[in-house]
């Protein structure tokens, strides 16, 4: 599985990169931090796969890197998706390396 740490998304982000990013978490978790992604939660990525871009880069993040690495092996499996990425210790990595003032839980 391909996989991004929080820097190089950083840095996609600041150079404006087109890329599609995806959140698994639950809205609840959405509302107290994201990074500005796509919430699709992962009991409803399988259902929501036709809202996730195949001709880009797609980065799938969730709290430390689990949720989203179970909802990559789903689509790879279900859909044949070869463009997804895992984000690396999820949004937990984001508020330790990147922004410490992110509330996390």
């Amino acid at each position: 599985m391909k996989e991004v740490t929080v820097e190089e998304l950083k840095e996609m982000m600041d150079k404006h990169e087109d890329f599609q990013l995806i959140d698994v978490r639950e809205d609840f978790e959405y509302e107290m931090s994201n990074l500005g992604g796509q919430l699709i939660p992962l009991g409803g990525i399988l259902i929501e796969a036709d809202q996730i871009a195949k001709d880009k880069p797609v980065i799938v993040m969730c709290r430390t890197g689990r949720r989203s690495a179970a909802a990559i092996m789903q689509l790879e499996q279900q859909f044949g998706f070869t463009n997804l990425a895992n984000l690396q210790g999820g949004i937990m990595a984001w508020s330790q390396e990147i922004d410490p003032s992110m509330q996390v839980y």
